[in-house]
């Protein structure tokens, strides 16, 4: 499974048009939405082929390009995976790397949590897990 652009050794996996990563697709749609650009399904269809089996943190690259040029640069994000397994601690230093490496900031302006939902709903039953995220951004310069 990825997560946050970090292989997790698990024996399943999330399914989903690109890899799957629902971390990178949170943060995606953070950003897009705190520059009203749009979000993941408008920017990359799950009806274009090209899309199909896509990176996470490419796509995630290409949102913080979009917002660049729009101009806002990312300031800082955090995120929640609510899921009862995996566990997100052991991983969660890699993936505050890969995802500020995508986000082109400081590892320290990027926070990455896990919760548990104590076993209530799909979530707590394993059928899945859920993430949201937040995004700062900081308004420079280009067009609107």
């Amino acid at each position: 499974m990825r997560l946050g652009g970090v292989t997790i050794p698990v024996d399943y996996t999330l399914f989903g048009h690109s890899d799957g990563d629902a971390v990178a697709h949170a943060i995606t749609d953070a950003i897009l939405g705190a520059a009203s650009a749009g979000d993941i399904g408008e920017m990359f269809s799950d009806s274009d082929p090209a899309n199909k089996g896509r990176d996470s943190i490419a796509m995630l690259m290409l949102a913080v390009e979009l917002v660049k040029k729009r101009g806002w640069t990312v300031v800082f994000v955090d995120a929640t995976v609510v899921a009862e397994r995996p566990r997100i601690v052991p991983f969660r230093n890699a993936m505050r790397e890969a995802l500020a490496l995508a986000l082109g900031i400081g590892v320290e302006a990027v926070s990455i949590k896990g919760k548990s939902n104590e076993g209530m709903g799909w979530v707590g039953r394993g059928e899945g897990l859920g993430c949201v995220a937040i995004a700062t951004l900081e308004r420079t310069a280009g067009e609107n």
